[in-house]
């Protein structure tokens, strides 16, 4: 590979402001514009060449490399334990025309999910099962096995995406054993001692114009972080963790033994160890690949020992070919997509007290690390921009983009994690609730604004939450409600109109949190999660609703709270349906799905739709005037006014 001289891109990195000591409880935090920061700015450089970017490589996993594997990696032991147990894991709703969406963020940029409609059939994806309904009828019309064996079912993870006569299908693999040159045909199954375990993610693309087809499969080291589509054209983001045999030692070995065994591991690893193969067929073709070298940049902070590889495709297109692929070697957990631009962020450690025997904490003092692409063209993303926030993202609802600028909240923390104090789960084992330790933290929303190949700081308002993290945030336009939540629940209005001065406008303190917030009309807010007592200890779901017209002055107008219970909306906005026209709502409560009505200042509990054969509601969809919900067991088509069962197709 010929030589290339560095490239420096974008970023600016934001000093990590340390607040001392908390408001009183009736005290408003003050806007705060952050100084300067004294550290380099984030920039992404390309490698040399691929000499260079192994050395690189090597010298992050060395760097991170522990006596036991790599704690984000795919080692031997590790990799049997994870797959031993997964054997045993935009504003108000709109639907189109007459038929609802997938519960996404943004406007116009679909999210994958477990089941799409185009309003003439419904696709479903359930234990490696594409099933194709007519709603018209009332049954199924097609039928197609992705499982490439008779237990992936018990551990895969699929998702769709739908455009025309085609969708899409994500799935995400446990480890599988691989040769070292690249993917092969190999049933999955867990690593035998010695082996060189890798995780792969496989995409299918299928024909729904008859009777369900696979087109064309793609497959590419890694595990699918998220995915977004706009249009025809969908963009995947895989994170690849580097592929190492580390050596089986016997068990009377030490640590030191161990670290040194491991580090020599990593030091005779050749590039392919990192950058991801592909594998592609289409009908009778068939193509291999990896990601090259002059794909692949860094962060100028450090590389990272893992690589982010975003794939494009056009589902107009009768096959998935090599995905134009372009990687980052960094770490990144949240995807944040707008039509024209891809956000990808991750959270780096400033500081960090590894414990012999023990994996690194990853509870410290964190900045968030944001790398903006330019998506408006169809293909390869182009890269333009990057930035650094302190503190740590929740999900992609802490993100937004308006009118230029990206808003950004999140939680800083500081201080040791402690050992003692009580943690409060739900049923469901969502959220853990209380702890005693000697970490302090706050939160705070941050304005951004690209100048030149820099995401920018331009303005601040910390202080939010003293002792607490964030839950939940929602922006609407020049105004965000964030929720932040230890004991009691504080929902903040922020007025975000002066980018340079965002502020604090009301705050509204309860019992529990809400976990997912959706707006609704006339300046009202829903909000699903936890009730708690004072202690903070969860005490069953809650949905609340909100007046949020006066930004001085956030109410609650009603609740329906259910104890002892919990939702999956609380943690997957997708299983979230909300209907403006008739102001259901329809949340899935333990296995079944609860149908509320949201009329006025006011919430009514119209009864429970189930499915039987204990099959648990997993999500619910509107078409027409009928509520079909889905989960293993199969479908049902309810009367939303009556709740009268329409119909049931179950999936055997």
């Amino acid at each position: 590979m010929t030589s290339r001289r560095p490239t420096l891109v974008a970023g600016t990195l934001l000093a990590l402001v340390l607040l001392a000591g908390s408001a009183a409880a009736t005290r408003l935090p003050e806007p705060n514009t952050p100084p300067a920061g004294p550290e380099s700015p984030l920039q992404l450089v390309s490698f040399d060449s691929c000499t260079d970017a192994l050395a690189e490589l090597r010298a992050a996993t060395a760097a991170e490399v522990s006596p036991w594997g790599l704690a984000g990696g795919a080692p031997q032991q590790r990799a049997v334990a994870a797959a031993q147990d997964a054997i045993g894991n935009a504003d108000e709703s709109t639907p189109a025309g007459d038929y609802s969406l997938t519960n996404g963020y943004e406007a116009g940029v679909d999210e994958p999910d477990l089941v799409k409609t185009d309003g003439q059939r419904i696709v479903t994806i359930s234990q490696g099962v594409l099933r194709v309904v007519d709603p018209t009828t009332n049954r199924f019309t097609g039928r197609l096995d992705l499982n490439d064996g008779p237990d992936q079912r018990h551990w895969a993870r699929h998702d769709l995406l739908l455009y025309g006569d085609h969708a899409v299908v994500l799935t995400d693999a446990a480890p599988m054993v691989l040769p070292a040159t690249g993917l092969g045909r190999e049933d999955i199954a867990v690593p035998p001692p010695g082996s060189n375990p890798r995780t792969a993610t496989r995409f299918r693309l299928v024909d729904l114009s008859g009777s369900p087809r696979v087109l064309s499969t793609y497959e590419i080291d890694g595990r699918t972080l998220d995915a977004r589509q706009t249009g025809s054209t969908v963009r995947v983001v895989v994170q690849s963790h580097p592929q190492l045999a580390f050596p089986e030692l016997p068990a009377t070995a030490d640590e030191v033994a161990r670290q040194e065994a491991n580090q020599a591991a990593v030091a005779a690893a050749g590039i392919e160890a990192w950058l991801p193969a592909y594998e592609w067929t289409a009908g009778a073709e068939h193509g291999t690949g990896r990601v090259d070298c002059d794909r692949l940049s860094r962060p100028q902070t450090g590389t990272g020992s893992a690589v982010l590889t975003v794939l494009s495709f056009d589902l107009t297109a009768d096959r998935l070919t090599d995905g134009d692929p372009v990687s980052v070697a960094a770490n990144a957990d949240t995807v944040y997509s707008t039509g024209d631009s891809l956000y990808l962020a991750g959270q780096r450690q400033l500081a960090a007290s590894p414990t012999p025997g023990r994996w690194p904490d990853q509870i410290g003092t964190s900045v968030t690390e944001i790398y903006q692409f330019d998506t408006t063209a169809a293909g390869r993303p182009r890269y333009v921009a990057a930035g650094t926030v302190p503190g740590r993202l929740i999900n992609q609802y802490a993100l937004s983009q308006w009118q230029g600028h990206l808003r950004v909240a999140t939680t800083t923390t500081t201080g040791q994690a402690g050992t003692t104090g009580q943690a409060g789960t739900t049923t469901g084992g969502a959220a853990t609730i209380t702890s005693q330790d000697e970490r302090s933290s706050e939160s705070g929303v941050h304005v951004l604004r690209r100048k030149g190949e820099v995401l920018a700081p331009i303005g601040a308002v910390t202080g939010l939450g003293p002792g607490e993290r964030i839950y939940s945030v929602r922006y609407l336009g020049d105004t965000a409600y964030v929720v932040t939540f230890r004991q009691t629940d504080p929902l903040y209005a922020l007025d975000l109109s002066d980018h340079a001065a965002p502020r604090v406008t009301g705050e509204l303190k309860i019992t529990g949190y809400s976990a997912y917030l959706h707006p609704v009309a006339d300046g009202r807010l829903l909000g699903i999660g936890q009730e708690a007592d004072h202690d903070g200890r969860v005490q069953g779901v809650q949905v609340s609703l909100f007046d949020v017209r006066d930004p001085a002055q956030p109410l609650r107008l009603d609740r329906w709270h259910r104890p002892d219970a919990w939702s999956a909306a609380e943690h997957d906005p997708h299983a979230f349906r909300y209907d403006p026209t008739t102001g259901l709502l329809a949340v899935p409560v333990n296995a079944g799905l609860r149908l509320l009505r949201v009329s006025g200042d006011t919430l009514t509990d119209q009864g429970e739709v189930t499915h039987p054969a204990g099959g648990h509601i997993t999500r619910s969809l509107l078409v027409g005037d009928t509520l079909w919900t889905v989960s293993d067991a199969g479908l049902r088509a309810t009367d939303p006014t009556t709740g009268e069962s329409l119909a049931w197709l179950p999936n055997s």
